[in-house]
């Protein structure tokens, strides 16, 4: 008898393999932005009271999404990358099934949790596919597709769910992911099926896992309350939407995040002496590797800048435009620009950095990024055109997307095989924790310079119910509130001189 050899797929299949993942959950993070007002009246939500409730429709998902990169990505380093996408499909497919089916809010919760662990795990294990399957030189460019695929999903996901809603209704969304989950695992079975296995299966640290899953549910929760930023029309207006609990889970997280250094370095030291122990959740030895602290730092500088431009977005348009209507719209063309040429440049940041070298890379992209808020921070006034902002966000959003495949690349290659997949979660999670800081230092110190500034407002001396009068306080409340967030630009853009010195110590595979 012939013997048939299977001939495994190539890197480039395999990149297409997981990227298809890696979209369709993207796009499942955003699709129901565009969707909520048919899935709350379908849901039966009532409305204004349940608006809370009504939220974590968007929070639920997006908690669960971050919270399990770390374990899976850990998981996928003992157990396989095949068998943990694999499983991401079935949990992303179940919740599919689920939801079209559920008539109240809580159930269609439980589905929306079921499919966010599921589209959560394939990104960091998909970084891991690549960091197993493309030599050192190449991950560049396959981090910069996967890396612009991603940016890709999230920004296709309102389209789609709007054209959903226009033309079928919200569950079609969830139906259609149904064949594409089928289709995606059968892709996963076949092309992953080649891949290295561990030598030896480890025993998880499930203390690190659960004191670090609080530590994370607490930062977001605390982020997601941080205030309604598509309505808020001020400073005032975003601090006096958080909700008072706010600072407990800042303070539950902070606590957790240390209770979490300091079981790591307890089990690092069981592991050491006592080789029937599990080994931590996080080897903390790979902040000494080359490259891996300086590139989860600028990574983690780049949350803080990003959160920034997509708070003061809004809150400037909100402020310029009359309507809730126009300044949605406005503030959607505003990000859209600067998101697409993430995605975009992303893609170039990839290629450049396979044949530079990171620190170039990265370097042209905070500098990029820096010109783009200086730019931003010394022009935007009230009468700034929308189209000057536009291309000044394209600046700033190609500056972001050109860092992504250099930083991710950095840290792929600094971690050895057994712990790619937690150092891919982490290239994430770090992102998170510098948006959530950004966005609290960007309150805190936007609402002590807008009460300094109100202040210094010079009104006529007219009567207070005088409509001059009133009308001065307007105008004046309106340019008090650009100047502090064109301010914080260059605040911002201090920042991203910091990440530029941190840049600076990246340096080239031999």
């Amino acid at each position: 008898m012939i013997a048939h050899h299977r001939r495994s797929p190539s890197p480039t299949i395999i990149l297409a393999v997981v990227a298809f993942g890696v979209f369709v959950a993207a796009d499942d993070l955003t699709v129901v932005s565009t969707m909520l007002r048919q899935i709350i009246f379908d849901l039966e939500i009532p409305l204004p009271d349940d608006l809370n409730r009504a939220a974590w429709i968007v929070n639920a998902y997006l908690i669960a999404y971050v919270v399990v990169m770390p374990f899976v990505g850990r998981l996928s380093d003992i157990v396989g990358r095949r068998a943990v996408f694999l499983g991401a499909f079935v949990l992303f497919l179940a919740g599919s099934v689920w939801i079209p089916m559920t008539k109240t809010l809580s159930w269609f919760l439980v589905g929306r949790v079921l499919t966010a662990v599921g589209g959560g795990a394939m990104v960091p294990v998909a970084m891991a596919v690549i960091g197993d399957v493309y030599s050192p030189q190449q991950r560049a460019t396959a981090l910069g597709v996967l890396g612009a695929i991603d940016t890709a999903g999230w920004v296709w996901g309102p389209l789609y769910g709007a054209l959903l809603v226009r033309y079928l209704n919200w569950r079609w969304q969830f139906y259609l992911n149904i064949p594409l989950s089928l289709i995606g695992m059968g892709l996963v079975w076949w092309a992953l099926a080649d891949l290295p296995r561990p030598s030896r299966r480890e025993r998880i640290d499930w203390a690190g896992t659960a004191v670090l899953s609080i530590c994370l549910i607490a930062l977001n929760v605390a982020l997601l309350n941080s205030g309604d930023i598509q309505t808020a029309g001020s400073f005032t207006d975003l601090s006096s939407n958080h909700p008072p609990q706010t600072a407990f889970w800042y303070i539950v997280a902070a606590i957790t995040f240390i209770l979490f250094l300091f079981v790591e370095r307890q089990i690092t030291r069981q592991h050491t002496s006592q080789s029937d122990t599990p080994p931590p959740l996080i080897d903390l030895t790979l902040f000494q590797r080359r490259n891996f602290r300086p590139a989860i730092l600028v990574n983690f500088l780049v949350g803080a800048v990003l959160i920034v431009a997509m708070v003061n977005v809004p809150l400037v348009v909100n402020v310029l435009q009359v309507t809730l209507e126009k300044a949605a719209l406005f503030s959607g063309y505003l990000l859209s620009g600067m998101t697409g040429s993430m995605a975009i440049m992303a893609l170039a940041g990839g290629h450049l950095t396979s044949r530079l070298g990171y620190r170039p890379v990265v370097l042209a992209g905070l500098v990029l990024c820096g010109s783009g808020l200086a730019s931003m921070g010394y022009t935007w006034q009230v009468e700034t055109p929308l189209a000057q902002m536009a291309w000044q966000l394209v600046v700033l959003g190609s500056g972001f997307g050109l860092v992504i495949a250099p930083i991710g690349t950095a840290v792929i290659n600094a971690a050895p095989p057994n712990q790619r997949g937690i150092a891919a979660s982490l290239v994430i999670v770090l992102r998170l924790i510098g948006m959530s800081v950004g966005l609290s230092a960007l309150t805190a110190w936007g609402l002590r310079r807008f009460q300094i500034l109100r202040t210094q407002i010079t009104l006529p001396d007219l009567p207070l119910n005088d409509p001059i009068y009133q009308q001065a306080i307007i105008e004046g409340l309106t340019r008090v509130t650009v100047q502090v967030l064109a301010e914080t630009f260059l605040v911002s853009a201090f920042i991203m001189l910091l990440a530029l010195l941190v840049g600076l110590r990246l340096q080239n595979e031999d």
